[in-house]
């Protein structure tokens, strides 16, 4: 049984996996957090390319 919590204490790889999956979300929130924060501005910005498309 110790042997086997010293083989898992000193196995990385799910640590790794983890930082990854913290990463990961912390990336998608600040993505998630900027489209929150400039969506209107963004879309009124492509509605007004649009009409400047349709009408030249």
């Amino acid at each position: 049984m110790y042997r086997s919590l010293i083989r898992f204490a000193r196995h990385e790889s799910g640590a790794t996996a983890i930082e990854y999956g913290l990463v990961s979300t912390f990336i998608g929130m600040a993505v998630i957090g900027a489209f929150r924060a400039y969506g209107t501005v963004l879309a009124d910005f492509l509605a007004a390319v649009v009409e400047r498309i349709k009408f030249e």
